[in-house]
């Protein structure tokens, strides 16, 4: 089996189009049938179906593409780690970002490591909530921040900051007239909510929010979407009130959206530090320091 193998058969099973993915490989399609069937004659399992109606996984087809990707994933950062290592830095953290995390936190807490510890090289990558609890388990990933709390046995989650949640609205909206919300006026207008897939802790800690209301019937939801900036968009053009923090608004320019805070409720979007139970690294266990540290420092500048 060689790297090409691998890299071929994750464009056809993306594409699930041998055509398409010989196009997006830049290769003819018969050197890529080929290749595929090598790849089954050695792992001696198929891993296509192919009739009339196309081109579809095996179940062992679907396992093999999540190992495949993980390889490829392991052999990307270990090229990385390379480079990073002739440039001279002296480690490698490698941090997953779910959830919507507030960009600001990020950047200042990523600045503040990039002065205490310039040798470190930290690499954050984006990614689903689900993809980085995978990666976390598979040690493709030193540590991660989200949305969510709830880890396993294999992952510790620790709090690290907290930003009070604010109501997004659209200019001109009639709640405006109010400096302060109360939650049961912001139920009577439809809402842009976080997607369960994209954003699943944000929507959690949203929902919990709204359970806490009794007496006041289910609010219509004017959309779901995958991403802050998308909600700010929906807000923006009017289709609904968002839940947001002051702290992520700041992160997005949206002229036309103003900010309130919700009366009479301490609620609050609290951001996580994932890391594996496992012995961690030095750079990582300073990393972890400043994170909390930051925490800190961010709770006592929303105090004064």
């Amino acid at each position: 089996m060689e790297l090409r193998h691998l890299r071929y058969f994750i464009a056809v099973a993306e594409e699930l189009h041998f055509a398409r993915a010989a196009e997006r490989l830049h290769i003819e399609q018969s050197p890529l049938s080929r290749a595929i069937k090598e790849l089954e004659n050695d792992l001696k399992v198929q891993l296509f179906e192919r009739d009339r109606q196309g081109t579809r996984l095996t179940w062992a087809g679907e396992v093999f593409l999540e190992g495949a990707r993980r390889a490829m994933l392991a052999l990307d950062q270990a090229r990385k780690g390379a480079e990073a290592a002739s440039k001279g830095y002296r480690g490698v953290l490698r941090i997953a970002v779910s959830d919507g995390v507030a960009p600001q936190r990020l950047a200042t807490l990523l600045a503040k490591c990039r002065q205490e510890e310039p040798e470190v090289r930290i690499e954050p990558t984006e990614m689903s909530f689900a993809d980085q609890l995978k990666g976390l388990k598979h040690g493709l990933y030193d540590a991660g921040f989200a949305l969510t709390g709830n880890s396993c046995n294999e992952l510790f989650a620790c709090a690290v900051w907290d930003d009070p949640i604010a109501i997004a609205i659209p200019a001109r909206h009639p709640v405006l007239e109010y400096s302060e919300l109360q939650l049961a006026d912001v139920l009577r207008y439809p809402l842009v909510l976080p997607n369960g897939d994209r954003l699943a802790g944000a929507l959690r800690q949203i929902q919990r929010l709204l359970d806490s209301v009794t007496g006041v019937q289910q609010p219509e939801v004017a959309a779901s979407v995958a991403s802050f900036d998308l909600m700010l968009t929906m807000v923006s053009a009017g289709y609904g009130l968002g839940f947001s923090t002051e702290t992520q608004l700041a992160a997005y320019s949206h002229s036309d959206i103003v900010s309130r805070p919700l009366a009479g409720v301490s609620a609050a979007i609290t951001t996580y530090l994932l890391r594996p139970r496992t012995t961690a690294s030095e750079q990582l266990d300073r990393f972890a320091v400043r994170a909390h540290s930051h925490a800190i420092c961010a709770s006592a500048d929303q105090i004064s």
